[in-house]
């Protein structure tokens, strides 16, 4: 019964995130128009992408991180990121992460501030590095380098605690 339970429990959650997600999906080209049946097309990415984060940022812009290129064969991880503002409906170039990475997790911090942990880099391989995005840079945002996870990460998550300590279970 308690497997059927976290099943669920965990359904809902995914759906609360996707309806959470949808003025970002389908690579920007459209989004959420006043209610959820409602869509309208917006500005597409610059950098077609697949396995990606989406940040909401305390700015209400949407901070795109990583992922993989899907215009070549082998897909290529990216080390871009991109900025969307709801407002005009435009994605503007940011800063670059430092190390190429998709299936990773971004976790908004109480300052305002994106951690970017794990993934797998351009090879392939499992990552343990983690990056820091300060939004308040501008549309040049600065990502920084900080302590590496225990162990490398793919296709993980990552849980702000209420006492500022993430949780990334291993």
């Amino acid at each position: 019964m308690k497997k059927v339970l976290h099943i669920a429990v965990t359904s809902i959650c995914l759906l609360l995130l996707l309806l959470a997600l949808l003025p970002v999906l389908e690579g920007g080209v459209a989004r959420a128009a006043g209610s959820i049946d409602t869509w309208s097309s917006t500005g597409n990415l610059n950098v077609a992408r697949a396995g990606y984060t989406a940040t909401l940022l305390k700015n209400g812009q949407v901070l795109v991180a990583g992922g993989f290129t899907v215009s070549s064969t082998p897909y290529v991880g990216t080390n871009t990121a991109e900025l969307y503002d709801p407002s005009s409906g435009t994605w503007t170039p940011t800063g670059s992460l430092n190390v190429a990475r998709t299936g990773h997790t971004a976790t908004l911090l109480p300052d305002g501030k994106v951690l970017v942990a794990g993934g797998f880099d351009s090879n392939g391989f499992v990552t343990a590095t983690a990056e820091l995005y300060d939004p308040s840079s501008g549309t040049n945002g600065t990502w920084t380098r900080t302590g590496n996870l225990n162990t490398g990460h793919g296709q993980h998550t990552a849980t702000l605690l209420p006492n500022t300590t993430l949780l990334d279970p291993e």
